[in-house]
This record gives C-alpha cells, structure tokens and sequence, in this order.
C-alpha cells in the first residue's frame, strides 16, 4: 500500500474549486483559502522534490524515515531567504521562477492567514493561482540535476568559507 503524498496539483484543484464557490463571487473566506492552498502547492511541490531528489523517489530502495525527515526539514523562512538570495540567479529560469514566486506567495499566504484588513479580488487570486500551476509544471519540467541542487541550496545553510 502506498502512503498517501500531498500532490501540489490537488493544491491548486482545491484552490480552483474554492475560488469557484459562490457562483461568481466567491466569499472573502475561500479566495484567502485559495491563496494559502496556492502557496501550499508550491511549498509541497519543493518539500517532495528535496526528499525525491536527496533520498528517493517513491519507486526507489529509500528509507521512509529519511524521507520524511528530508521533506520535513524544508522550512518556511530558510527557503524564502534562500529563494531571495542572488545566488538563484546562478540556476536557470525555471528554477529562479518558481523562487520568486514562492517568495510573492508566501507573502500573500501570510496576508491572507494573518492580516484581517486585507482585500483579497477573484481576478488577483485566479492569476496567483494560475502562474503557481504553471510554475510547478515548469519547475517540474527542469533538470533533475539543477532541482537536486536548488534542494540543497534551500535546505542547507551556506558556508562562510
């Protein structure tokens, strides 16, 4: 039996369906919703692949804990401070794209979560949404070698020597 794995595109399916509820006009409540569950996409699209890419993917000879415990290391502020570092730069645009949007979504997860004044529009959530699927598609699509070293690059601090 196969562990069930949080896939990024049932992310961004949820996050359409909430943007859809309502019948044009969807409450306050499900685009702030569809925006943290885009931003979820990403982030769990990036934990999968460090922990694919560094341990095994799911038809490998891997340790289940060490997996776990790969895709689990990858934290929130680490990976947005090593997403802003001009070092992503040095990887090639499919990579560097999906950093830059993490980081813009990560900062629309926390207004949405944490910011109770904040106006959230279809229109805005629907285009957040949209490039998040298209950037993990693309992200995706990338080189096995540059996604294993951007793994690294956001899990792993880097030395000073």
């Amino acid at each position: 039996m196969i562990a069930w794995i949080m896939l990024p595109l049932d992310l961004i399916r949820s996050a359409n369906e909430m943007i859809a509820a309502n019948r044009g006009k969807p409450s306050q409540v499900s685009l702030r919703r569809a925006t943290s569950s885009a931003y979820y996409a990403m982030f769990h699209c990036l934990a999968r692949c460090c922990a694919d890419l560094l341990i095994g993917g799911t038809n490998s000879d891997r340790s289940k804990p060490a997996w776990r415990q790969t895709y689990r290391a990858l934290e929130y502020g680490t990976a947005k401070t090593a997403c802003r570092d001009g070092d992503i730069k040095k990887f090639p645009k499919e990579i560097e794209d999906f950093a830059n949007q993490f980081v813009i979504l990560q900062e629309a997860r926390h207004k949405a979560d944490y910011d109770p004044l904040e106006r959230f529009y279809k229109s805005s959530v629907q285009a957040d949404v949209r490039l998040a699927e298209e950037t993990i598609k693309a992200f995706q699509n990338s080189s096995t070698k540059d996604r294993r070293a951007f793994a690294a690059f956001v899990l792993f601090r880097k030395s000073r020597r």
